[in-house]
């Protein structure tokens, strides 16, 4: 049996959850839904499958010491920071340096820390699934999630419907990737749902670290031979000084489009286990439990004739009248007014306070 890793990658701002996701405590860090926090969640989620000591998080400085009091059971030296968020390819690198002294056989499970999973064993049968492909291929594996909606927030993943004899794990709902598409428009997003042949990209991985490495070498070596540079030092107290180096010269790339989209040997792993990645505040509202009047009243607020809308006040009271298809999220410093279906834009204000500096307000 494989030794098993898991990579939680919690470095991200969660713009879309501005004004409630900040960079001090962005989204992950937040209950956004039930209890717990997302990332304390997502540590639960894997919980039987793999062990606290065998669990590794990458994050940044500022949200350390945080992610440390919300996962006191993960050992703080598993806990990497990187000096600054470099996407998810240097991310998983980096990661895979430090698992690869542990033991350089292992497979690593890259998860985000955002995402909601309501089947847990539906989840844990489909991860053991794709360690074993990952470790009997040597091939990437990812998950793909039935959609049930022509989503245009997610990526998506094209199967390639083989033959029992080119795919042995076919009868195991694991497939061959002919492609991944970006986040598409509506009529696309129509036609991927209509072709039954499309799954959601996920963000979710399983590999070898052998495999990701030199897939990472061969597709990626600007990224591998700055990695180089990092093994070299690792456990030295020139460790640091050479990751900021390191960060300040790489370049920004995904884990999808540097080496998924590029390498020969990709599985996905159809899953319906009750994913959502809780990418905006729509995706709260589709997902919350509602009133008699479709709305999602989180906090002290007070309504009348209020229809389909999620309105937010953890602090201040706020009062709504006579509005339909709203998102009202009113913090101690910001209040955000966005109509339903829009909240994707959200970012957008997130992009101007950056402009303008206003520091204060992310």
């Amino acid at each position: 049996m494989a030794h098993v890793f898991a990579l939680i990658m919690a470095g991200g701002v969660g713009a879309r959850f501005w004004p409630r996701s900040r960079e001090k405590y962005p989204k992950q860090l937040l209950p956004i839904a039930g209890e717990g926090t997302l990332i304390q969640n997502t540590v639960a989620r894997i919980d039987g499958i793999i062990e606290k000591k065998d669990t590794f998080v990458v994050t940044n400085r500022v949200q350390k010491p945080t992610i440390i009091k919300q996962l006191p059971s993960i050992p703080p030296n598993n806990i990497l920071v990187e000096p600054i968020g470099r996407n998810t390819a240097p991310c998983i690198g980096l990661a895979a340096l430090f698992i690869r002294r542990i033991d350089p056989e292992a497979v690593m499970i890259v998860l985000p820390a955002d995402h909601i999973i309501q089947d847990v064993g539906e989840f844990h049968r489909l991860v053991s699934i794709g360690v074993q492909v990952a470790s009997e291929t040597k091939g990437l594996v990812t998950i793909g999630i039935q959609p049930d909606r022509p989503e245009t927030g997610y990526g998506y993943i094209q199967m390639l419907e083989e033959p029992q004899e080119k795919n042995p794990y076919i009868d195991r709902r694991v497939y061959r990737v002919k492609t991944f598409a970006e986040k598409p428009n509506l009529q696309t997003a129509e036609r991927f749902l209509e072709s039954g042949d499309f799954v959601w990209n996920s963000g979710m991985f399983i590999w070898r670290i052998g495999t990701i490495l030199e897939e990472i070498e061969l597709h990626l070596p600007e990224l591998h031979q700055q990695l180089q540079r990092i093994d070299a030092v690792l456990g030295t107290e020139k460790y640091m000084p050479v990751l900021e180096n390191v960060y300040g010269v790489i370049r920004s790339i995904s884990i999808d489009y540097g080496v998924m989209e590029k390498a020969r040997q990709v599985y996905v792993i159809k899953g319906d286990f009750g994913w959502s990645d809780v990418g905006s505040w729509d995706e709260v509202y589709r997902i919350a439990e509602k009133d008699d009047q479709g709305n999602v009243i989180l906090g002290n607020v007070i309504i009348k004739d209020v229809k389909n809308s999620i309105i937010q006040s953890n602090e201040e009271i706020t009062g709504v009248i006579g509005v339909e298809d709203l998102i009202i999220i009113n913090t101690d410093d910001a209040l955000l007014v966005c109509k339903r279906g829009k909240s994707q834009d959200v970012k957008e204000i997130v992009d101007y306070l950056k402009r303008k500096k206003m520091n204060e307000f992310l």
